[in-house]
């Protein structure tokens, strides 16, 4: 196979080369043809510092330094280049590009592998297997991988299909479809979001309406539309700007949804829950105050501070903690008030007032009311009330043979 070499600093024109191309330090090349065009049937060798005005194929592309391409560049199979950079003018493809420092393509790019140590810039659409970049990498058009892992920043303007995207800092998409994604600083997508697992260290913040798996959030998470998924578990707080739907929530901090958050499994907060609608799940614990126009659970709910509500509370057994308040109906199987709290009205087979526990009405087929209660209305029972001699009675007290429920 015979060889072209390109003197250093010199300024040559090619129409074609049958074999390799060497091309010295700060030489350019043109093409022929419009658009000009340099076809190479074997590899391109560059000293670095050089510039093809043209389209350039070939089957390899290799530099020891900084290379511009004023076109298309079409490589069959690998490109390298060390200690420098590589700028695409036109669009980008080869099976495999290794760049030390960055790679900057003004159209779209198309490979299996790309590994970059420093930047990754793409003005167009990205379409690769594996992508590897140490620091950032930032595309305007939509984004295709299997895997991308990026020690710094990632930024894509348009939709994703992603299977597994790492990043080291931060990450922001346009929407698509993401498998995994492993963050260690923060993660937005500015659009609709599928995706199977999000593990995020910081912040997380979704628009629209997305569906996905399992959220592991260690700051806060927010999602402005609606949302589907399996498990939810943040450290701080949780935001939803519609109406989430899931399985298993457990936050430490605080849960809001404008909508309603409906739940098969369990509700676990360490604060507070402000839901506008309906909040439903299988058991609901809260640390602090739960607030919604109705609440819903197959088993329990245990609210250590207030329950505020529209339309009332509905549970197997309702527990509400030392110095509670209940703002709206109770109806359960088993109702325990704390000492100290306050309630309205009560409906249930099994009631229990703590000491110094206010309570409206109270109705239930056996009743117990512990040391200074107060009942400021009707005590009516089917089946047993033990009551001590301190409790506060405006009206007395009614066994009857049917409850109004």
């Amino acid at each position: 196979m015979s060889k072209v070499h390109v003197p250093a600093r010199s300024r040559t024109k090619l129409d074609s080369v049958e074999g390799d191309l060497e091309v010295s330090c700060h030489a350019v090349v043109e093409g022929t043809g419009t658009p000009p065009t340099l076809k190479v049937s074997g590899a391109v060798y560059c000293e670095g510092w050089n510039t093809f005005e043209c389209n350039l194929s070939a089957e390899s592309l290799e530099s020891e330094d900084n290379v511009a391409v004023h076109g298309d560049l079409e490589i069959e199979n690998d490109v390298k280049v060390e200690d420098g950079r590589l700028e695409v003018y036109g669009k980008m493809t080869a099976k495999r590009v290794d760049v030390d420092s960055a790679l900057h393509v003004r159209k779209d790019l198309a490979v299996e592998v790309v590994n970059v140590g420093g930047s990754l810039e793409i003005d167009g659409d990205v379409r690769a297997e594996d992508i590897d970049v140490g620091g950032s990498f930032r595309a305007a058009g939509e984004a295709s991988a299997e895997k991308i892992d990026v020690g710094g920043r990632v930024s894509i303007r348009s939709k994703v299909d992603i299977e597994k995207l790492n990043v080291g800092g931060a990450a922001k998409v346009g929407g698509g479809k993401i498998g995994r994604i492993d963050v260690g600083g923060s993660f937005e997508s500015t659009d609709s979001l599928e995706f199977e697992k999000i593990n995020v260290g910081g912040v997380v913040r979704l628009t629209n309406r997305s569906k996905g798996g399992d959220v592991n959030v260690g700051g806060s998470f927010k999602v402005e539309g609606d949302l589907e998924f399996r498990e939810i578990s943040v450290g701080g707080k949780v935001e939803i700007g519609g109406s989430g739907e899931g399985c298993d929530v457990e936050v430490g901090g605080k849960v809001k949804a404008d909508k309603s958050l409906r739940l098969s499994g369990d509700l676990e907060v360490g604060g507070k829950v402000e839901v506008d609608e309906e909040a439903s799940a299988r058991n609901i614990e809260v640390g602090g105050s739960l607030r919604s126009r109705k609440v819903t659970a197959e088993e329990r709910v245990r609210v250590g501070g207030s329950i505020v509500t529209e339309e009332g509370v509905a549970a197997q057994s309702v527990r509400i903690g030392r110095r509670g308040r209940v703002v709206g109906p109770i109806k359960a199987e088993q109702v325990i008030i704390g000492q100290d709290a306050h309630a309205e009205d009560i409906y249930g087979k099994k009631v229990m007032l703590r000491n110094g526990a206010h309570a409206r009405n109270v109705y239930g087929e056996d009743i117990t009311i512990e040391t200074d209660c107060h009942i400021s209305g009707q005590l009516q029972y089917t089946g047993t009330l033990r009551m001590n001699d301190t409790v506060l009675l405006t009206d007395k007290p009614q066994k009857v043979e049917k409850l109004p429920f």
